[in-house]
């Protein structure tokens, strides 16, 4: 059993691990957890690192547990935080919890694996109980010299957080003593909450239970990873567009794409070490960025996902067809140039221009004045519905894509929707 952290080992998601622990996997199939909180009603990238870990640990045949932190989300993990969460309603909890048990589907059998709501234990626990039960086997000084915590004394913490890895051990503690559960797996800067598990775990039940981290994700220039200019990539095409998502891979580095399609696909050293080599016999065509980018945005979005990445792409850097773009439903229209430029116009406000540029400087903004559109058209940089235009170009309704849209391109990468209502 010990090829899954051999497993995790090629791959670069092993940090801390503590001792015994690849022992102990040698003795037999296992169940092992990952908490998730939902602070959000969707996962991002960042997720996915502890998710695969969960993956891994079923492929190796062993249990894994995904646990949503219905009742800790209530309180907010202080780990990694320089100030304190903002405090979540119980409706949002439940609707973010919902939200990421569905994302978990893409990714577990929930046949084999276990789905689990920490409010399900602490949702009928009072205070006093907590404290009797729990608080008493985990002294203070253990508890302030946890990194977590020391970070946040000189600043200020509330009771409320400092209790958290009390909350986060009990976890432990109960799938210890309700589902034959004695590995918990996370990110570094869960080492310490991880730890207070194992103890309570010694001090209150007399058992033996085992921990590891992932090491922190970066990018290869430092910066954090899963962050772009617009903040986390999230899993949810409603909060990340698929697009979007899928040029997130596409954009890696040489160097990042190596570490990336180790840890977030499913690939095999060899086919790894394979696609290494093809690209690095022609790094232009981007084939290790490309194969990461629709292996992970197959399985976050489908298949469907990936054709409609792909044909956004396309469309966006020009590489369509007027007749491509005349055959995409509304639907795909919405979908493709979601985040674009858009511009809401009336049909007299149509029919009243005289020229080109009354339509894209008087009507929109897309230029600042009739005088650059006309430049811009003249110096054949202007394309409505992916064909070259001139000034005295004006869109008749049969122009129109799906009767109400079009598309307008101003230099290489600058688009703009305007709808017709």
């Amino acid at each position: 059993m010990n090829n899954f952290l051999n497993e995790l080992k090629w791959r670069g998601m092993l940090a801390d691990v503590m001792p015994g622990t690849e022992d102990w996997l040698n003795q037999g199939p296992i169940a092992g957890y990952v908490g998730f909180d939902p602070t959000a009603d969707s996962l991002h990238v960042g997720h996915l690192v502890q998710i695969m870990l969960l993956v891994h640990l079923q492929r190796a045949g062993h249990t894994p547990i995904a646990l949503i932190g219905g009742a800790t989300g209530m309180v907010g993990d202080p780990s990694g935080k320089s100030q304190e969460r903002n405090l979540l309603t119980p409706d949002t909890i439940a609707h973010n919890t919902q939200a990421i048990q569905k994302q978990m589907e893409a990714f577990l059998d929930f046949s084999s694996a276990k789905l689990l709501n920490n409010l399900d234990w602490f949702g009928n626990m009072g205070f006093i109980d907590f404290i009797r039960d729990v608080g008493k086997h985990i002294p203070v000084n253990y508890m302030t010299a946890k990194e977590s915590v020391k970070k946040r004394l000189e600043t200020g913490m509330s009771f409320t957080e400092f209790t958290y890895q009390l909350l986060q051990g009990y976890d432990f503690y109960y799938l210890y003593q309700h589902h034959h559960c004695r590995l918990q797996m996370g990110g570094t800067d869960q080492w310490g909450n991880m730890t207070t598990g194992t103890e309570l775990i010694r001090r209150k039940a007399g058992g033996e239970a085992f921990a590891f981290t992932t090491p922190l994700i970066t990018k290869a220039d430092g910066t954090k990873f899963g962050k772009t200019e617009s903040g986390n990539v999230w899993l949810s095409p409603e909060k990340t567009s698929v697009y979007d998502f899928y040029q997130f891979w596409l954009r890696s580095s040489d160097a990042d794409a190596a570490r990336y399609i180790r840890i977030f696909t499913l690939k095999s050293k060899e086919e790894v070490e394979a696609l290494e080599s093809e690209h690095q016999g022609a790094p232009h065509e981007l084939k290790l960025q490309r194969c990461l980018a629709e292996d992970i945005t197959q399985r976050v979005h489908g298949q469907e996902g990936v054709i409609m990445a792909e044909k956004t792409s396309n469309f966006l850097f020009g590489k369509a067809s007027t007749e491509e773009l005349k055959s995409l439903s509304e639907k795909e229209i919405l979908q493709i140039f979601n985040g674009v430029p858009t511009f809401f116009i009336s049909h007299s406000d149509l029919s009243s221009c005289s020229e080109l540029a009354d339509l894209l400087a008087v009507k929109t903004s897309i230029f600042s004045s009739k005088g650059e559109a006309r430049r811009m058209i003249q110096s054949n940089a202007v394309s409505v519905n992916q064909s070259r235009v001139a000034n005295d170009f004006l869109p008749a309704p049969e122009n129109l894509i799906q009767g109400k849209y079009l598309l307008v391109q101003k230099g290489k990468k600058n688009h703009n929707l305007i709808v017709i209502q």
